[in-house]
Order: structure tokens, then C-alpha cells, then sequence
């Protein structure tokens, strides 16, 4: 049985974490190996981080809400936040899940001094010159679909552009729009707080090497 492979590529706008389908799927980005899938998902209007792999049990253990990790998400808003508002995230908004109101749990919030170094987006944010924009990071132990902009709309401050920046301290720090790197099971373990051989049989795979753009590189 072979070692566990796991990629972390920063998903551009307007893809889908999906390989399925002939249009907007992940088959776009990279020619990964046929046995990895994405974890969990990013809206095809979102951006950032997508870790893909084929080890199940960590896909368990991430999926699963009894397991709490923390993501972090720079969300630009339309507008510029209020302490109020901030607060009010970080204390926990209502929001529409699946038909019924959810009070989201507790959150770290902040607004940003300064825009984050991002890559451009493609398309880019449409400018308004008479509405200001502002950018919050939000960190988050659970992911209910489309959370973070349900979050930012309620305390009335809709999301204009979403990035995923990092789970735990696995992050896409100097990655570009697109960009794949395969990392070890050590790596990806120890930087999601997990202990290789707790959700597992431990076993080793390559160190961590840079992909590209184009296409995944196969093992030889």
C-alpha cells in the first residue's frame, strides 16, 4: 500500500474544489494523481488555501466538527467595520444554515490596518469610488457553508472577496494564484497540530517540494 500524498494549492477565484465536471474543476489548475480529492471545499467565488490528499483518516478528523481546527479567513468588506461589529463577530452572529438560524460559535476578529499581500485577484474586485472597502481576518473553529460572508452580511458589512489563508499554521504564505507544493506527512501533521500515527499508520512520505503552476510532478 502506498504512502499518503498531500498538495496544498492556493485555489484561484472561480474554481471549483471539485475534479468532476469538464468545466471550472481542479483538472484546470494541475495534473494531480488520480487517488488525492480535495478536503472539505471552497466556493467557486473563494480563494486560498484547498489541502488535497488522499489520506482518509485526516480527512475524517478534519471534516468531523467533534475535531476543531482553526481556519483562517481575510475577508475585504464592503465598508469599513465598526468595534461593534467586530465584536459582535467575535461574540457570534445569526445565520441562515439550511433553512433554520444558527448562532455561530465564538471567533477571533480584527480589522486590518493595512490591505494584505495578496496575489490580484482575476477578475478583480469591481472599484466604487464613493463606497470604501476594508479588509478583516476572521478565525474560525467550525466551516457551515458560506459562513464568513453570511457572518460579515449579518453585522452589515457584505464580503467582496474571501481568502482562506491558513488551517492551524499550514498556510499559502508565498504562494501564487494557482500554485501547488506537495508536502510530507510529517510536515502537514506537525503544522496542523496532529501527531503523525494518531489519526494513522504514520507512514512517511517525500519531503516537501515546489510544484508549479502547470502540472504535479509523479514520484518516481
Amino acid at each position: 500500500m502506498s504512502s499518503p500524498r498531500y498538495f496544498i494549492l492556493y485555489k484561484p477565484f472561480g474554481i471549483l474544489s471539485q475534479f468532476s465536471g469538464e468545466k471550472d474543476s481542479l483538472k484546470e489548475v494541475s495534473d494531480f494523481p488520480k487517488e488525492v480529492y480535495p478536503v472539505g471545499r471552497l466556493d467557486k467565488d473563494s480563494e486560498g488555501l484547498l489541502l488535497i490528499t488522499d489520506d482518509k483518516p485526516l480527512n475524517h478528523h478534519l471534516l468531523n466538527p467533534q475535531f476543531k481546527h482553526q481556519r483562517t479567513y481575510l475577508a475585504q468588506v464592503e465598508g469599513i467595520p465598526s468595534p461593534e461589529a467586530i465584536a459582535a463577530l467575535q461574540n457570534g452572529v445569526e445565520i441562515n444554515v439550511d433553512g433554520k438560524m444558527y448562532a455561530t460559535q465564538k471567533a477571533e476578529a480584527r480589522l486590518l490596518d493595512e490591505e494584505p499581500q495578496l496575489p490580484p485577484r482575476n477578475p478583480p474586485i469591481r472599484y466604487r469610488k464613493n463606497v470604501p472597502d476594508s479588509w478583516i481576518e476572521l478565525k474560525l473553529t467550525e466551516g457551515k457553508n458560506r459562513q464568513v460572508r453570511k457572518m460579515t452580511a449579518a453585522v452589515g458589512f457584505p464580503t467582496l472577496r474571501l481568502v482562506r489563508w491558513s488551517m492551524e499554521e499550514l498556510t499559502i504564505s508565498g504562494f501564487d494564484v494557482g500554485e501547488v507544493r506537495e508536502f510530507s506527512q510529517e510536515e502537514i501533521y506537525r503544522l496542523l497540530h496532529l501527531r503523525v500515527g494518531q489519526l494513522s499508520d504514520g507512514k512517511k512520505t517525500t519531503n516537501f517540494k515546489f510544484i508549479g503552476k502547470s502540472a504535479v510532478k509523479k514520484k518516481r
